[in-house]
């Protein structure tokens, strides 16, 4: 319900985004060529931007225009790709526009990256990097702004009744305050509660004001206060739920029902039909659809092909340095637990002494870690030892980006300590992941690390693991060592 009219938000967010985007753009090209250094107008022409040029879209004499007009369009669509992939259009709730600015830079920052490296590679295009740095600049300022406003704007209408749908709820207890609660803290989204049927003065102190009245009273405060959605909210009362339904369909009402498994349930589950039974589905995740297994083994083939022959040269170096750094193998086989629970051999440079299996097999690894080797320690430091896992993404052991595999030892006495911990099991595990660059690298908190790796799980798409790729490296810079 608040995701349908979260949508209405967030599409016109993309909206004011997409002009803010080509005005930053726009912007800046007058500002390098116009105001800061105008002499240099007299070097650009569309011709000098290939493909990109329409020429004669402008008048004489702003040629530069003519030959910046493309590029800014691709600039504008980008720009929106980064924000939509790096999850700027999440219900804001709370979030402070301070919050939301940072969050923007930093979306705008990637795809500052993004549109360096094309330019790096398409050599058709000769555009300046100064207005591609002022856009940013300017991009930073406008969205922040541009949100902060929007919202605020919305807020304003909200608060005059525009589009507002006021909500009767039923019900009584924990069920019925949770959805209260949640309406309450969504008010942007223009839902107004008209009051909560059903439950008692002294159940919920935060309620008192929106009670009113016994559950034998609903079919005639629904009639009086005429609401436009009647959510039903009321556990273990089939009898009174079908009745509701009943007299809502009689009456023409909008009639909704929080499910009394509401913990349960996630924002992917899917109702389904077997021979006229509705079944629920609570975790429809993405990589569930043997299209999305394709295009990620896909990816996953292509990328480890190129990692392996570009890196290949540099693997007999490490391996050297590792054959002197103490006797025993170049290459170290684990065992750890992937897709569906099973067992495959991981594949690392050695990095510490060689050991009994079973001391490996189970023991947990730090910073202070006296088995570490000197060239061991340097290839953890940089992560220059996961390189050999490339091999397990060619064999289909794990993917390019996933939950990190872990031990089996571990991993029993994990699933008993964490909650969700075993759905990390539904995905091939990764060489990198959502944790690893949110800094979730190494001997961090395994709670933290788990609702990261779900949220991955539930949010899959194609772009996000380019984009978790892309930010893998600037991540192992910033928090070296795993």
């Amino acid at each position: 319900m608040i995701r349908e009219r979260n949508q209405s938000v967030k599409l016109g967010l993309i909206g004011l985004d997409v002009l803010l985007a080509g005005l930053s753009f726009s912007l800046a090209t007058i500002l390098h060529f116009f105001v800061i250094d105008p002499q240099k107008r007299a070097f650009v022409s569309p011709d000098d931007q290939g493909l990109f040029a329409p020429a004669g879209l402008f008048p004489e004499g702003y040629a530069v225009l003519s030959a910046y007009f493309f590029p800014g369009l691709l600039f504008c669509l980008s720009q929106v790709l980064v924000f939509i992939v790096t999850d700027i259009y999440q219900p804001a709730r709370s979030r402070h526009p301070i919050r939301e600015t940072v969050l923007i830079g930093r979306a705008v920052f990637l795809n500052l990256v993004i549109v360096l490296a094309f330019l790096f590679f398409y050599r058709g295009a000769s555009l300046s990097r100064l207005v591609i740095l002022y856009t940013a600049i300017l991009s930073v300022i406008l969205h922040g702004s541009g949100h902060f406003l929007f919202r605020l704007y919305l807020m304003r209408l909200r608060q005059k009744g525009v589009s507002v749908r006021r909500i009767l709820i039923v019900g009584s207890g924990r069920l019925a305050f949770r959805f209260y609660e949640k309406v309450m803290r969504n008010q942007i989204y223009g839902y107004r509660v008209l009051g909560v049927v059903g439950a008692k003065k002294d159940s919920h102190p935060t309620m008192v004001n929106h009670l009113l009245g016994p559950i034998k009273d609903f079919e005639k405060l629904a009639r009086q206060l005429n609401p436009d959605i009647i959510v039903y909210a009321l556990s273990e009362d089939h009898n009174r739920l079908q009745k509701v339904v009943e007299f809502c369909d009689s009456e023409g009402f909008d009639c909704r029902i929080v499910p009394d498994m509401v913990d349960l349930i996630t924002s992917h589950a899917r109702i389904e039909d077997m021979d006229g039974m509705p079944v629920l589905t609570l975790r429809d995740i993405p990589l569930k659809n043997g299209y999305n297994r394709i295009l990620k083994r896909s990816f996953d083939l292509v990328f480890s092909s190129l990692a392996i022959l570009l890196t290949f040269p540099f693997w007999l170096l490490l391996a050297i340095l590792v054959k002197l750094s103490s006797p025993g193998p170049i290459l170290f086989a684990q065992k750890r637990v992937g897709l569906d629970r099973n067992l495959f051999n991981c594949y690392k440079f050695r990095t510490m002494v060689v050991q009994e299996a079973s001391v490996s097999d189970t023991t947990w690894g730090s910073k202070q870690d006296q088995r570490v080797t000197a060239i061991g320690r340097l290839l953890r430091r940089t992560s220059l030892d996961e390189l050999p896992q490339f091999i397990n993404v060619f064999m289909g052991d794990m993917s390019v980006v996933g939950p990190r595999p872990e031990r089996p030892h571990f991993v029993e006495q994990f699933k008993t300590r964490y909650d969700h911990y075993m759905r990390r099991h539904s995905v091939k595990s990764g060489i990198t992941g959502w944790a690893q660059i949110q800094g979730l690298r190494g001997d961090t908190s395994i709670e933290k690390r788990v609702q990261a790796d779900i949220y991955y799980i539930e949010n899959w798409s194609l772009l996000l693991d380019i984009v978790i790729v892309l930010r893998t490296v600037p991540s192992l810079i910033s928090n070296p060592g795993e």
